[in-house]
């Protein structure tokens, strides 16, 4: 978990008056995780938090399910989901299920009419293609290609992107987004053997303090319906904060790869953690150095974990045709290997060059009628081919 920060102005001690120049108090406002018994900030509004002035009709954007269960090897082909103006109509499930909802996005225009809110998830958004200033309450973080924003649910966001070309791959947990706890000593702190540190994290800078009143809406997603806001207050109306819990931006490109004389298995790319799944980076590396290695990865039996890889950039040496956006999901309960020459092909190979987004999951993802839009009918017999 990023480490304790601060933005803006508050008092010496918690839960005391701070008062404004005209005598009046800020609003102190407490945002807790398990209850009170984890990460928090603490942040202080220029007016109460709580000022809402009408809650319109509410719509759905639950996930349609369109198979629960299934055995096949499956592939997406990404970039074929369709750009969409709107950013909530652009988030597409692809995969999901109790656990977590996987989805990509392509929406062409920043989100300025509205602020959003999830308060079901955290959400991780990979950006693939893009770039631009995610806004908070906390501060503003820069993004751009290779960035994971990692936005704690509860967090009023908006993204403002920099052009109209921008391509997302979404995790939504319905845990708390985490980095692996054996990367992390008892104080917190992220170990000499992890593959990053406190330094590759890039936490919100320049908070602005918007003391505004009007009609804002914001776009608060609960159980998968989104409830449309109205508050009489700007929700950026913060004069400081400190804390532990916020968002925060961490590049794949600094991820450090763990590397061996053989092959080693996929944990070693796993940069956060959830309940019930994992996502991991896979970066390019140097390959294994014995002298009789084999690069390419073994034939597999994930007896008790769904795999899915979305493909970012650079040739894989296990896989032939990948496209940038595909996604692969190996479903627990068969096996899944290296394409047919790539073994051979891989033996005194050097370093590879592959970026790609790994999440495997411990519980069987279910597919949605988004999904089935841009799935390839015919990926499960790629290995006779």
């Amino acid at each position: 978990m990023p480490q304790y920060h601060s933005q803006g102005s508050f008092p010496k001690k918690r839960h005391t008056q701070f008062r404004k120049p005209d005598g009046n108090l800020y609003s102190e406002e407490l945002v807790s995780t398990h209850g009170f018994s984890n990460v928090y900030s603490l942040i202080y509004h220029c007016h109460p938090p709580t000022l809402v002035k009408s809650v319109g009709e509410p719509f759905s954007r639950e996930p349609k399910v369109a198979f629960q269960r299934f055995l096949r090897h499956q592939s997406f082909q990404g970039f074929q989901v369709k750009p969409e103006e709107d950013y909530i109509e652009s988030k597409k499930a692809v995969l999901v299920n109790n656990d977590l909802h996987i989805s990509l996005a392509a929406p062409k225009k920043s989100i300025t009419e509205y602020f959003l809110k999830n308060a079901d998830a955290d959400e991780v958004i990979f950006v693939h293609q893009g770039s631009g200033v995610l806004k908070t309450i906390y501060g503003d973080i820069n993004f751009g290609y290779g960035d994971y924003l990692v936005i704690p649910r509860g967090t009023i966001f908006q993204l403002h992107f920099n052009d109209e070309d921008n391509r997302l791959f979404i995790v939504d947990s319905f845990t708390a987004i985490e980095f692996p706890k054996r990367y992390m000593n008892t104080y917190g702190q992220l170990e000499e053997h992890a593959p990053f540190c406190e330094r590759d994290i890039r936490k919100p800078q320049n908070m602005k303090t918007f003391d505004e009143t009007g009609e804002f809406r914001v776009m608060i997603k609960k159980q998968g319906i989104v409830y449309p806001y109205t508050y009489a207050t700007h929700p950026f109306d913060a004069i400081g904060w400190d804390g532990n819990l916020y968002p925060y931006a961490f590049n794949i490109s600094d991820f450090e790869p763990i590397t061996g004389r053989l092959h080693m298995p996929p944990p070693i790319h796993q940069t956060f953690e959830a309940h019930n799944f994992v996502i991991c980076s896979f970066v390019p590396r140097m390959y294994d150095y014995h002298p009789q290695s084999i690069p390419a990865p073994y034939n597999h039996s994930n007896v008790d974990s769904d795999e899915v890889l979305y493909y970012v950039d650079g040739d894989f040496m296990s896989r032939k045709s990948v496209t940038k956006g595909q996604i692969t999901l190996h479903p627990a309960g068969i096996p899944h290997g290296p394409h047919p020459g790539t073994v051979e092909k891989s033996i005194g190979a050097k370093e590879t060059h592959e970026l790609a987004v790994m999440v495997d999951t411990f519980k069987p993802l279910w597919l949605t009628e988004e999904g089935l839009k841009i799935m390839s009918d015919d990926y499960y017999k790629s290995w006779i081919s």
